[in-house]
């Protein structure tokens, strides 16, 4: 149910789906290359179709995969932010809104810039 769901976002735009699936499962599991690894395991070969399908680069595929990984990665749980927070000793509540910040938003930022930049030049 989750893969349909997540298939049929961004409508003709193959690279939102990949990035929302890849995003999602990187928050899940906490981690960046647990996100992809899942991801392109379990809907690879599907992004890589309909890649091809909407004359997509695989390479474009790959960059906005990497790129997706970087987002929500970065949760509260996640255990580089943990384990950086007890080196400096610090609290989650003192510190988590500028972590957030340089860690989620900016990837996040970054990644709709990215997938602008791909849909209106291709590879790049």
């Amino acid at each position: 149910m989750l893969r349909e769901s997540v298939l049929g976002l961004g409508g003709d735009n193959p690279l939102i789906s990949l990035a929302v699936a890849v995003n999602i499962l990187a928050g899940i599991t906490g981690s960046a290359s647990g996100g992809m690894s899942i991801a392109l395991a379990t809907l690879g070969e599907t992004y890589l179709e309909m890649g091809q399908a909407a004359n997509i680069a695989p390479d474009v595929l790959h960059r906005i995969t990497a790129i997706a990984t970087g987002g929500l990665d970065a949760l509260p749980h996640n255990g580089a932010v943990v384990t950086l927070l007890a080196i400096c000793g610090l609290t989650h509540r003192e510190s988590y809104g500028d972590l957030a910040m340089v860690a989620v938003i900016f990837p996040l930022v970054s990644l709709v810039v990215a997938i602008v930049a791909a849909t209106l030049f291709g590879s790049f």
